[in-house]
């Protein structure tokens, strides 16, 4: 199903493609589990082409769209199963889900050159899907049987990492309030721990950092510990699953001290705010899991969505670029995504902005230096 559109942008024309997947297909409302805008020039036929995804975030119209549509180059925002529906996510499906848009652009449009966009948190699922499509990796969650089409997914010819995330265990756990002393009261708290108490920083002791670091790892396998055995527990009951909240996720020492990892940054932010207010909401990332979920998406032990076991396998020409101003992700995430790249063909370069590249001219360099990374190599 597809439908051209007009864009607010001057010389870039829109279509809104909706396809079935191999283990999904169209819902009876009427919705199909893939969906997404292609963007292009006005009366061009692109013949490379970027795609972008999110595990939940809808990339549909996702800034960058035009402003590559005004390069030549294509752009198809896309969307698998679980845009909105994280708690539900599955690795090995929402692969086969970028498969359908991948295969869309070669078959339906023509593209020789496909380019991976892995933004935010989608820099590790991108990763995913290119290790996979080339070597085969990925593995169901136990128990289940593998998508069917996982291992024939067309690989893409290059990859970019921005503004990206090592994974979502590691982002998580960075973030984690390590002060937190039950998983069930959002309200107990190790007073030695707490981010948020004068007595303790900020600045912070690199003693007090490396304790708050340990006891952030220390929680996130503690959950895990739980997840398995309330798994093992709610399945001999006849119960496939079950949600739980995990609460204080938006407590990186590096959001309230800029002392440490020094940036450009604005002191005392993260993406929601002011830190101890955000971290008192229910808006933080992994606030709606379940048991499945949990081991599969957000543990250190067992998630596949970890970022350097698949950059080890992708050897194809990528491109890493980190935003100066971003109160979320660090020189050091960049520099770890660059470093597990296998390829010889590696670039990596710093944009003065936020996350969202929306200081003035922002967008603009940063389709530059990828159109201008591009017309190099293909």
């Amino acid at each position: 199903m597809s439908r051209p559109t007009t864009s607010q942008t001057p010389g870039v024309t829109r279509e809104f493609i909706g396809l079935d997947s191999t283990t999904a297909h169209r819902a009876g409302s009427g919705g199909h589990p893939c969906q997404g805008l292609y963007h292009r020039g006005v009366g061009r036929k692109p013949k490379v082409a970027m795609i972008a995804t999110h595990y939940q975030i809808d990339f549909s119209e996702h800034y960058l769209a035009d402003y590559m549509a005004t390069r030549g180059i294509g752009f198809l925002g896309w969307n698998t199963r679980f845009r909105g529906f994280e708690s539900s996510f599955l690795l090995d499906h929402a692969l086969v889900d970028i498969g359908v848009g991948v295969r869309w652009l070669r078959e339906v449009q023509g593209i020789e050159t496909v380019i991976l966009l892995g933004n935010s948190g989608g820099g590790s699922l991108m990763a995913a899907y290119q290790a996979n499509a080339v070597h085969h990796h990925v593995t169901p969650l136990e128990g289940m049987r593998p998508a069917a089409g996982l291992d024939d997914l067309p690989p893409a010819d290059g990859y970019v990492a921005s503004a990206a995330h090592p994974g979502r265990p590691d982002v998580l756990t960075a973030w984690m309030d390590a002060s937190v002393v039950d998983e069930n009261d959002a309200v107990a708290t190790n007073s030695d721990l707490d981010l948020f108490n004068e007595r303790n920083g900020p600045p912070y002791t690199p003693e007090f950092i490396e304790q708050y670091r340990a006891a952030q790892i220390a929680r996130n396998e503690a959950i895990t510990d739980w997840a398995e055995a309330e798994l093992t527990r709610v399945r001999a009951a006849g119960f496939s699953d079950r949600p739980f909240t995990v609460m204080r996720t938006w407590a990186d020492p590096r959001m309230v001290d800029p002392l440490l990892e020094p940036t450009k940054r604005p002191p005392n932010q993260c993406y929601a705010g002011v830190p101890a207010k955000a971290n008192r909401s229910t808006h933080g990332i992994a606030a709606a899991c379940t048991l499945r979920n949990w081991i599969g998406m957000w543990s250190l032990r067992h998630a596949q969505t970890r970022a350097e076991p698949h950059l080890a396998r992708i050897d194809c020409p990528a491109l890493v670029i980190n935003a100066e101003q971003d109160t979320g992700v660090y020189p050091s995430d960049a520099q770890r995504i660059y470093d597990a790249l296998a390829g010889s063909d590696k670039t990596q370069c710093a944009i003065d902005t936020d996350h969202y590249f929306t200081t003035p001219g922002a967008r603009t360099e940063k389709a530059d230096t990828i159109a201008k990374w591009i017309a190099r190599r293909w």
